[in-house]
């Protein structure tokens, strides 16, 4: 049976790591698939659990150098703890200090700057033979990994240098006369560099760039909860499902529940992406994550941790988070052959300026200017980086994408098909025009008033509108008594003061309509009334536009994408609402299987489709589109066969998930670019001598830091 399961990662230092990784499990023939992202520090496998343990898959990923911990979806992610610079990295920077000194003067010509021979060696020492093991630890877990990631470049580039400058120190024919060149501030601060670069990415990682650390601060540490008729205030950790929980104005709700007592109002914005405030009163729901903006209430804790809607998200995101684009593929094949084409390319520095020069000397230090220089980490951090500040970004607008496959999908959307009930409208008719027959006695009121005293006894959705309609008039219904249903036709009573009424069909109360000019009576459904068997009015009943799915339809537009209608309703309904909204395409009377042929057309004519609904019946289409939205609270299977979901039921979501997909997509080559353009350009230079190992390492660790930058720009980003 096939399983999935995930794994954090300890001990990568760089893509190439990953890929190490990666290569080894995709090997077994018990192994399905399985990828490793480098910026989230994650593994994700599918595997035969008949043949194979998740013990014994971590076993495999420790034979190759790195640690492996199981991540389960029982209890939430626990927030990362404080990133503070440590006792290594600030002795670092004092030993650096004395050799950034003496490198300043040696510019300006001031060679008396530096520190004694003998002290630079004492110090580099320190540095070489004690702070710099960890780069010795991982270099060589990685080559018995069976690869080299960057630590072995920095190993062999910093251990080329100190062993150098020792020999031309005391070995050498120039050392009796004091006159023999050292290197060793080009590895203390190699060493120093990369090691501050390593800290500001692993702060970046987990913190800036992932948005779970913000969703866990949405839960409650401590809550009041009531235990033996008092309120007692309790960790968070020991709510149990039942238990009454207070939340009064300005707190976080703790767990979804039902409200017992109180009333107020309530921001859910952190899962719906919806920043107007919920009001809340007994017998509703609360979600747990949500603040509580004005009022108080008391409610039952029914779900708690992992299985809250936060923590269900939680969950989705970090796996989301965790998942490879497709586009990651072209970082991934540099990165598994990139540190052994470097190490061959310093050594073919070394041999060519050597010949060139006749300067050994010279000759090392290019080469260990091309080893610095040399940093696939930025290669591997260009695609997931993007990829968790989007996949955030998403969430933050109610956008829950299934991985990271289904987003950069979704930024190639160029054809949009749209299911109307649910999707594009309400869901429920609304009474959208009233006829009364002239003459008969009766004005608009009292139609409302005989009408709903008549279906108030029926429990049709059309029923329920006219009855909704009369009481949000403020109208007065009348008791009808004496109730008769008439299938397929309609409903008819005797009503207080009134006489016999009849509610249905035209037919059925002897109503002949007069012609409309307003197109809404052609596709609507139709309530004639009658009293007494004599026709006064009817109705007009109408599943409404959402308040914004115009606006939605309009932003589609604007960026060239084609906006398609496919319902099961009739085709005049279908053209009526496509007309309002300006939509060329659409097809009505369509079965599921018409939907997902129709959908299988557009792509075979080179169009990328995303597919949004909400009901079993869009399932199909939903599988067969490129990448498919469904509303949440809609169809389980829906949800299930989706690769988004949408906590709004609004199509603007879906403009807003193409819109960040764009970002993402954007921000992702914009980080592979500036990654390949800085080793294109940075290997060469350090090759001709242009740049020294110092500002190898300096250039190397800001190379990094940079992609993490540019990717967290897509947090400013604007949503269009």
């Amino acid at each position: 049976m096939q399983q999935k399961i995930r794994f954090q990662i300890e001990g990568m230092t760089c893509q190439a790591c990953a890929s190490r990784i990666e290569k080894v499990l995709n090997k077994k023939d018990f192994v399905e698939s399985a990828g490793v992202n480098f910026a989230s520090e994650e593994a994700q496998v599918t595997f035969d659990d008949s043949k194979m343990s998740v013990a014994d898959i971590a076993k495999i990923i420790e034979k190759t150098g790195y640690g492996a911990k199981e991540k389960t979806e029982d209890t939430l992610p626990q927030p990362e703890a404080e990133h503070h610079i440590g006792w290594r990295l600030w002795l670092l920077f004092a030993i650096n200090i004395p050799f950034l000194i003496g490198m300043a003067g040696m510019m300006i010509g001031r060679y008396d700057w530096m520190i004694p021979p003998v002290w630079q060696f004492v110090l580099a020492s320190i540095v070489q033979l004690w702070l710099a093991i960890p780069f010795y630890k991982s270099a060589w877990a990685s080559i018995k990994g069976g690869l080299a990631n960057m630590d072995v470049l920095v190993t062999i580039g910093t251990v080329s240098i100190y062993l150098y400058s020792v020999y031309m120190l005391f070995f050498s024919p120039h050392a009796a006369h004091g006159m023999a060149h050292v290197y060793f501030e080009a590895g203390v601060m190699v060493i120093g560099f990369v090691s501050l670069g390593k800290f500001l990415e692993h702060r970046t990682k987990k913190s800036s760039l992932n948005s779970l650390g913000l969703l866990l601060k949405l839960t409650p540490t401590q809550v009041n909860v009531q235990r033996e008729g008092e309120w007692k205030q309790l960790p968070i950790d020991q709510v149990q499902i039942g238990d009454l929980i207070r939340a009064n104005h300005g707190e976080r709700i703790a767990a979804d529940g039902i409200i017992e007592s109180g009333s107020g109002w309530a921001d859910e914005s952190h899962l719906t992406g919806e920043s107007n405030p919920e009001e809340k009163k007994a017998g509703g729901k609360v979600l747990a994550g949500a603040l509580m903006t004005e009022g108080s209430v008391v409610y039952r804790a029914t779900q708690l941790g992992s299985q809250t809607l936060l923590g269900d998200m939680m969950n989705a995101l970090s796996e989301a988070q965790g998942s490879k684009a497709p586009i990651a593929r072209v970082a991934d094949k540099a990165a598994a052959v990139f540190v052994p084409a470097v190490v061959g390319i310093a050594l073919l520095t070394f041999i060519v300026t050597w010949l060139i020069k006749g300067d050994w000397t010279v000759a090392l230090m290019h080469a260990v200017a091309v080893l610095v220089i040399a940093c696939p980490c930025a290669l591997g951090l260009a695609t997931p980086a993007a990829i968790m500040v989007g996949m955030g970004k998403a969430v933050k607008h109610g956008i829950w994408f299934k991985d990271a496959a289904a987003m950069e999908e979704a930024a190639h959307v160029d054809a949009v098909v749209l299911d109307k009930t649910g999707t594009l409208t309400e869901g429920r008719p609304q009474v959208a025009a009233v006829y009364c027959v002239p003459d008969s006695g009766f004005d608009e009121d009292d139609l409302y008033r005989i009408a709903a005293a008549v279906e108030q006894n029926a429990t049709h959705p059309l029923a329920r509108a006219i009855v909704s309609a009369a009481q949000t008039r403020s109208l007065e219904i009348p008791a009808a008594q004496n109730a008769q249903t008439v299938v397929g036709a309609g409903i008819a009573a005797e009503v207080e003061d009134v006489g016999l009424v009849k509610a249905g069909k035209a037919e059925f109360a002897e109503l002949t309509l007069p012609e409309f000019s307003d197109g809404v009576w052609d596709i609507a459904s139709i309530v004639a009334v009658s009293v007494d068997n004599k026709p006064i009015g009817a109705f007009a009943l109408a599943d409404a536009l959402k308040a914004d799915t115009a606006e939605a339809i309009g932003r589609l537009k604007k960026h060239g994408i084609d906006v398609y209608i496919m319902s099961g309703d009739n085709q005049g309904t279908v053209e009526y609402v496509a007309k309002q909204l300006g939509i060329a395409h659409a097809f009505g009377n369509m079965s599921p299987r018409d939907k997902a042929a129709e959908v299988q057309k557009l792509k075979a004519a080179g169009k990328t489709v995303a597919m949004v609904g909400d009901g079993i019946n869009d399932a199909p289409a939903l599988a067969a589109a490129n990448v498919s939205f469904a509303m949440k609270g809609g169809a389980d299977v829906a949800e299930h066969t989706a690769s988004a979901t949408l906590m709004q039921h609004s199509v603007n979501q879906l403009a807003d998930a193409l819109s960040v997909s764009r970002a993402t997509l954007r921000n992702i080559k914009q980080n592979l670019f500036f990654a390949f353009f800085y080793n294109i350009l940075g290997i060469p230079l350090a090759a001709l001598g242009f740049l020294n190992p110092v500002i190898a390492g300096a250039a190397m660790a800001a190379s990094s830091v940079s992609v993490l930058g540019n990717a967290l720009r897509l947090k400013r980003v604007k949503i269009d």
